[in-house]
């Protein structure tokens, strides 16, 4: 029998004592009220640091609401047909997707997502998600809204009731190439133009971009270009998504520029798809401790209003604590295996909460509500939200994965139900009472009433108050004047013998078209912590570092010329060192046409390295949103970075743009190639709106510029890809010698050595685009195949090279890949020389010596070639490999 210990007398008196603190403190709230409380918090925890007395950490508070039932105010909308809508939309949710899987299996599609977050939506439409902003200025672009992608069937099951889709759309969800009008997988604007802003079913893209978002949102303000609103920036995250590290990679930035326009709500459903998300913990707590830790205020969402009562009888404290025993795991299996479960298995571990539901059946228990499915609850976690100033907000909301579906609920296949069977569609219509017909209920197929009917009008008239539909995607005109290329004439004239880079020539034109009345103001240089690597400093000096609190302190520097610069009208964005952070930025500002109906222009300037094969993924939903812009690869190539080796050294960017269709790549070599690339995207994107983006190389090596060759057909060439930069100095050509970039000017070695010792004459060829040749003669070749009673059409290759004779041997300081894209239009003509394989750390010389792409090996490489053709003898070449220091047997490069 154990012994019942009497506890030291020093052990009770400090019981009292704290329990006179507590009463005391407890008065005071309720004399003074929650915020003098929070100040005395605050006071008591500085006191204690400054006494060095080590609090226990309060990042994670109790699990239960942050905001008390006496704190809430009451549901302003008719609930009864905002729930009737709610139905509806679950109903059209389901039956398009289940439809849609029992004739034609396997097309796909998600319920779950939705299931669990309809409710969190619906009192965002109904009463928080405005379309629009009055101002003096005119009406302002509404709030952003990244909703969670897999549940796109739910917000097309809204639309349909509002009429903007139609049957048709809802039954070829997922069939977008029959004869009828379909709905894309996810949120895409490319497919959906009118529909879609921003794509977000690629995980962790939507958070990220939207902290970014906001950030703009402010940028754009601060430097006058948009009128200040209250609109803003909602990101619904799913609890599962937050492993990835974009979710939560910049969350700090949110707290740092004070971002009270962002609000994430984290769709707690506890659920991915293999099993629980933190089965062994509680998910809650952690994005508690995440967020709280980086500054964001925190409300949760854990327990619906049925749970109120149960916490007023719970005098002891015991249900709470009983909460905060159980993990994740066990709240899935308290919800699947329904009431009875709930009680042996929750309630059951004390009697004393046993006898607090004696009362409740087993039915009852099983409905109790987790916070995310309750509209009061829900609506006083976004007001608060909405209205909390100097910081962003996040709402962890506890939902049921599969909400509603008596078969799979909460069970770890809930993320893979497509279809239900006719017994689980009528169950789940009874679920929800649903106002469907008999007869359409039966067959599963979409339905809405007619539209005088009552929540249908409530519907329509809760939009219209909020401004309109959302989401929607809509393209307003606007002006934009692209400088003409005579404005770059200080870099089409060259660079009259000095030695420079075109990075240094990419950063003038920079600072020239800053200064331009027209557009200098929509440009938008955004760096991620290189900007004195790429020459920046003079631009810093001139338009400022954004920062969103001015400058509140005094550079070492300021004594300079060109000393450091914030400004909370600053143009520069300067990311510090985050490439994804970067392109969220990038995509901010090449979508503000759209987004805000102001054409930002951004250049993002970068590590080429660092470019596509590090956020490759956030690039092409760059694309997906139709963004606009100028990606600047730096330092590229893989023999033009002196010393910085295989992690640096990129000679493979190229071929990732490649395969992103509105990416428009270019290498060029000269600043009079790089000014003409430059005014054609201006013009292209801006002007025309043509809805592509450009990927233009520069590098870090110096070397005089020459003149823009004189003719049309240059800057033609220039920007389609391929241009005769300089013809053969004796007679006629009999070899064709490409190069891009840098290397191009070992081709020009190249043909000097060629005529010199060989007495062979070769043509050299500017090949500013690879890519965009192959393309073109893609593009032909399709026409030809589809035409083919019609006359043959000849690709820009063909046409440009005309009746050039002999061999073409491409060299670029990218793959062979590139080059070799050409193969089925040149045949055995083309060889080619390229940069395969990892850096090495050490000078040009060596590198290029190395991979086979310097004068050396191009001339070589043309020697073999004309012996295979049977016009030049075998000894000739065998004895020029041997002056050239080519090493016959040397390891593949590739390979090394």
């Amino acid at each position: 029998m154990a012994t019942q210990l009497a506890q030291p007398a020093a052990n009770l008196d400090l019981q009292n004592e704290i329990q006179e603190w507590i009463e005391a403190f407890d008065e005071m709230i309720v004399a003074e009220g929650p915020e003098q409380g929070a100040e005395l918090m605050t006071a008591l925890r500085q006191r204690a640091r400054e006494a060095g007395v080590q609090a226990e950490n309060e990042l994670a508070t109790p699990y239960r609401n942050t905001i008390p039932k006496h704190d809430e105010v009451p549901y302003p909308g008719d609930r009864d047909l905002e729930r009737r809508v709610e139905a509806l939309i679950r109903w059209n949710a389901m039956a398009m997707v289940h439809g849609q899987n029992k004739k034609d299996a396997g097309i796909g599609g998600h319920i779950s997502t939705y299931s669990s977050l309809a409710t969190l939506l619906e009192v965002g439409f109904n009463h928080f998600f405005r379309a629009k902003y009055a101002t003096p200025e005119g009406d302002q672009p509404g709030d952003m809204i990244y909703f969670q992608g897999h549940a796109s069937p739910g917000i097309y099951g809204r639309a349909f009731l509002e009429g903007r889709l139609s049957i048709d759309h809802l039954l070829n969800f997922r069939h977008e190439l029959r004869d009828k009008p379909g709905l894309s997988s996810y949120p895409h604007p490319w497919l959906m133009p009118e529909f879609w802003r921003f794509p977000t079913v690629s995980m962790g893209i939507g958070p990220l971009n939207a902290i970014y978002q906001a950030r703009f949102m402010r940028y754009l303000e601060n430097r006058k270009l948009i009128p200040a609103t209250d609109r803003k920036v909602w990101a619904f995250v799913g609890d599962g998504e937050t492993d990835e590290v974009d979710t939560l990679g910049a969350i700090g930035l949110a707290t740092r520029e004070n971002l009270d326009n962002l609000i994430f709500v984290v769709n707690c459903n506890l659920q991915r798809l293999d099993g629980p998300v933190r089965g062994n913990k509680r998910i809650i707590d952690e994005l508690e401790g995440h967020f709280r830790g980086a500054g964001w205020n925190v409300i949760k969402v854990i327990w619906g209003s049925d749970w109120d009562a149960l916490f007023e009888r719970d005098h002891t404290g015991l249900l709470l604590k009983r909460m905060e025993e159980a993990v994740d795991g066990d709240f899935q299996a308290y919800k699947a295996k329904g009431g009875a479960y709930l009680r042996q298995h929750f309630f059951g571990k004390y009697p004393e909460l046993l006898e607090l539901v004696k009362d409740y059946t087993d039915e009852q228990l099983g409905r109790l509500h987790r916070g995310g499915h309750d509209p009061v609850k829900i609506f006083n976690a976004y007001k608060r939200a909405t209205e909390h100033k100097g910081g962003p907000t996040v709402i962890l909301a506890k939902t049921v994965k599969g909400y509603g579906f008596g078969s799979t609920e909460a069970r770890n296949a809930a993320h893979n139900e497509k279809k239900l069977t006719d017994d689980g569609v009528m169950q789940f219509v009874q679920r929800f009472n649903i106002p469907v017909p008999e007869e359409e209920a039966k067959n599963g197929k979409p339905w809405k009433p007619e539209e005088s009917a009552p929540e249908l009008q409530y519907l329509q008239a809760r939009r219209a108050e909020l401004g309109g539909f959302l989401p929607a995607r809509v393209e307003k005109p606007f002006e934009f004047k692209a400088p003409e290329l005579e404005f770059f004439k200080e870099w089409l004239g060259g660079s009259k013998g000095r030695a420079v880079s075109t990075t240094m020539v990419f950063v003038a034109i920079l600072r020239t078209l800053l200064k331009d009345p027209a557009i200098g103001r929509l440009l938008v240089p955004i760096v991620p912590d290189e900007g004195r690597t790429f020459g920046l400093e003079s631009a810093i000096k001139q338009v400022g570092i954004y920062a969103s609190e001015g400058q509140k302190y005094t550079p070492h520097d300021s004594d300079m010329l060109l000393s450091y610069r914030e400004e909370k009208d600053g143009q520069i964005l300067e990311e510090g060192i985050t490439e994804a952070g970067s392109m969220a930025s990038f995509t901010a500002a090449g979508c503000a046409y759209v987004n805000y109906n102001v054409p930002t222009v951004p250049f993002y300037m970068y590590y080429s390295m660092f470019g596509f094969q590090r956020i490759g993924d956030m690039v092409w939903a760059f694309a997906d949103s139709r963004g606009k812009g100028f990606l600047m690869g730096g330092t590229a190539g893989r023999t033009t970075m002196l010393g910085e080796g295989l992690q640096h050294q990129d000679g493979h960017s190229h071929v990732i743009a490649s395969t992103v269709p509105t990416c428009l790549s270019y290498d060029p070599a000269f600043a009079f190639e790089m000014s003409v690339i430059i005014q054609d995207g201006l013009h292209r994107m801006y002007a025309e709106n043509e809805q592509v983006f450009y990927y233009i190389t520069m590098y870090n090596e110096d070397y005089a510029q020459p003149e823009m060759p004189q003719g049309d057909a240059v800057r033609e060439g220039i920007v389609r890809g391929l241009y005769k930069f300089k013809a053969a100095a004796k007679g006629n050509a009999t070899v064709q010698l490409f190069g891009s970039g840098p290397i191009l000017n070992e081709v020009l070695k190249a043909q000097q050595m060629l005529s010199e010792k060989y007495s062979i004459e070769a043509d050299v060829w500017s090949s500013t685009s690879y890519v965009e040749l192959r393309r073109d003669a893609l593009a032909v070749e399709r026409w030809n195949r589809l035409h083919p009673a019609e006359p043959e059409r000849k690709p820009y290759l063909l046409t440009a090279l005309g009746d050039s004779k002999g061999p073409v041997i491409a060299a670029s300081d990218y793959m062979k890949a590139m080059p070799d894209g050409l193969s089925p239009w040149l045949g055995q003509r083309l060889v080619t020389l390229g940069t395969d394989g990892f850096g090495r750390s050490d000078n040009r010389e060596y590198l290029r010596r190395h991979f086979e792409v310097d004068a050396n090996a191009i001339v070589a490489a043309t020697l073999a070639k004309l012996v295979r053709e049977g016009s030049v003898k075998a000894k000739v070449a065998q004895k020029a490999f041997a002056d050239l220091g080519i090493d016959t047997e040397a390891g593949d490069p590739s390979r090394k």
